[in-house]
């Protein structure tokens, strides 16, 4: 493939598809420290009643009213929860299991009944994305990287999804210290004066925002593989936490750029005719990295924890 066909066809979703996949990873590294790994499938199931409802009222797909939506999604859950826990004296996973399962079905119910014709929001793209087709028409190659009048027409997403990385980046770099303290040893860092339950509550809710900016691109169910796989894999292959971040880096840029070409080369060399997800063949990359790491990672038999620096 030529520069005049890659850059405009291939280039932005690769970009928004790596974009995704560290945006997702970064926060992933914690839950999964904290044994918290399905909060991620928590927020994608409950980002999709309130990104159906902002649309709703609003008519567009906008970042603004949709992280409005996620959010109002997301208190509502935290009330139900509470409410279920305290009326029916059932334990916790149980009742987040039950609200979060609802309300996911709750939001396709809406999409089914809804006309989303104008824009790309119905029950495929909610499960799968619609990475694909996030390609830049205004490119004719290279050159296009330099030309202001051509970057006018990148699709929106990237700067979304660039953006939401950047957020998410920059929460782990200023409360890094805090956030380790707080993962290994939560009786130390309250101890100390730290406020865990407010920073744990900030960390899902830089997560939502990961997952938000990504439901365009990847949909919601997708979302959960970013959050899981790289830091899991990352996890067998080190045990200091500086190092399993940057190793959580490199498996989900890896799994998005080996998932994205496999998904639009793959079935051509096998000998069909039409690709596959995109979106759906980097979380199965994503998958595949984690089980070559859980057979042959240095740190797969360890039972020690990681050793961290917070000085």
């Amino acid at each position: 493939m030529t520069g005049s066909e890659f850059v405009p066809l291939s280039l932005t979703p690769l970009l928004i598809g790596i974009c995704v996949a560290v945006a997702c990873a970064l926060p992933g590294n914690f839950l999964v420290l904290r044994r918290q790994a399905l909060i991620g499938d928590a927020i994608s199931h409950v980002v999709l009643p309130g990104i159906v409802v902002a649309f709703l009222v609003t008519g567009t797909i906008t970042a603004g009213p949709m992280l409005l939506g996620a959010a109002g999604a997301a208190i509502l859950a935290v009330v139900a929860i509470e409410v279920i826990q305290r009326l029916g004296k059932i334990e916790p996973g149980a009742a987040m299991g039950v609200v979060f399962t609802t309300m996911f079905a709750g939001g396709v119910l809406l999409l089914e009944q809804s006309d989303t014709s104008s824009v790309h929001l119905d029950v495929e793209h909610a499960l799968f994305g619609n990475l694909e087709s996030l390609i830049w028409l205004d490119a004719t190659g290279w050159g296009s990287l330099l030309d202001p009048q051509a970057l006018r027409g990148l699709p929106v997403e990237l700067p979304r999804m660039a953006a939401a990385l950047v957020a998410v980046a920059s929460f782990i770099f200023l409360f890094w210290r805090p956030l380790t303290i707080s993962t290994f040893d939560e009786g130390f860092a309250q101890t100390i004066g730290m406020l865990t339950q407010p920073l744990g509550l900030a960390l899902v809710i830089v997560s939502a925002i990961a997952a938000v900016a990504a439901f365009d691109a990847v949909g919601s169910i997708i979302v959960i593989a970013m959050f899981i796989c790289p830091p899991a894999a990352a996890r067998l292959m080190t045990n200091r936490l500086e190092h399993q971040i940057i190793w959580s880096v490199v498996f989900a840029t890896l799994a998005a750029v080996i998932g994205y070409v496999t998904a639009g080369y793959g079935p051509i060399w096998l000998g069909y005719t039409s690709s596959v997800s995109a979106a759906g063949m980097i979380a199965t990359v994503s998958g595949v990295i984690l089980a070559v790491t859980a057979m042959w990672g240095p740190h797969r038999k360890r039972e020690s924890g990681l050793i961290v620096d917070v000085s």
